[in-house]
């Protein structure tokens, strides 16, 4: 079963005149992912590879039905563009920009949730279901991200855009296929956390196991091991904590823009103790990944 879209899901591309628009246009295309038009204000009657723009969301969907929209413009427009979707009756909004002004990202969310309506990102490469979908940048060109992602029973979480690829291509490498792969976005308010695309994970009978990608600062890490001590899981989870290092210089911050720690709140060594505790494998090195999702798969077969 699909998990947030499929290869009929119809795609917008809000932006796709811009330089990540055009190039994310062109690498889910030849992926195979149905980019039925784009918006860009004033170049309305233009077409990028093949896919016609116009000057308003609106004007798209009267042409073309669409089912979602991938919204990579500059960070000041990020808040219309979403809302404009979320008038527009789309269902998946997959927010590429970073560095959204927090507050803009607070009220796009809020109204996403009145409207059940399921957010990706802001500041993510976008989601790959292998052999189906690839909705944004995530894998890169799509010759790579066919040999990285193939078909399987693991799903990954990202909060590292970079590391999707990474870890599916040490599962491929290792014999294990992905049902999906998400990069859930690096920064602080992201639309779908750990704990929100669980129940999904949970309902595909496809997947069987999950592997999560987690970083220093925030708390989705906790919260992941909090629901899943008190929810329990059917899943065998393996995470992977990077940016260690963080631990021993507080109050900085590096990479993501949710990368930060003050004090204990956010340390890589909190969030390791709350996922053990709530039994969930942690792996001490990226190598050890495919290692313990094939023990965790055999213990559960």
């Amino acid at each position: 079963m699909a998990i947030l879209a499929d290869e009929t899901t119809r795609i917008i591309v809000q932006g796709i005149t811009g330089r990540e628009g055009t190039t994310l246009t062109r690498e889910s295309l030849d992926y195979g992912a149905r980019i039925v038009a784009g918006v860009t204000p004033g170049k309305g009657g233009a077409s990028v590879y093949g896919v016609p723009v116009y000057d308003s969301l609106r004007q798209a969907l009267c042409e073309h039905p669409a089912d979602a929209t991938i919204i990579c413009v500059p960070p000041a427009a990020a808040r219309d563009a979403a809302l404009e979707a979320l008038d527009n009756g789309l269902r998946l909004i997959v927010i590429v920009t970073e560095r959204i002004p927090r507050r803009d990202v607070t009220e796009m969310l809020a109204l996403a949730r009145q409207k059940g309506v399921r957010v990706v990102g802001p500041n993510t490469l976008g989601l790959i279901s292998p052999g189906r979908v690839k909705i944004g940048m995530v894998g890169g060109p799509a010759e790579d991200a066919r040999r990285a992602y193939t078909p399987g029973l693991v799903a990954v979480l990202s909060r590292s855009g970079g590391m999707t690829t990474e870890l599916a291509n040490m599962l491929t490498q290792a014999g294990l296929g992905q049902s999906i792969c998400v990069s859930i976005g690096g920064d602080p308010i992201v639309g779908s956390t750990f704990v929100d695309l669980l129940p999904l994970l949970e309902a595909d009978a496809e997947t069987k196991a999950v592997v999560i990608y987690g970083e220093p600062g925030g708390v989705q890490e906790e919260a992941l091991a909090d629901y899943v001590a008190r929810q329990g899981t059917r899943l065998s989870i393996v995470a992977f904590l990077g940016g260690r290092f963080v631990d021993q210089m507080p109050g900085q911050r590096f990479g993501h823009a949710g990368v930060i720690v003050e004090g204990k709140r956010g340390s890589v060594a909190g969030k390791v103790q709350a996922l053990r505790q709530a039994g969930i494998r942690v792996a001490e090195h990226l190598s050890e990944v495919p290692v313990l999702i094939c023990q965790a798969l055999a213990l559960s077969s």
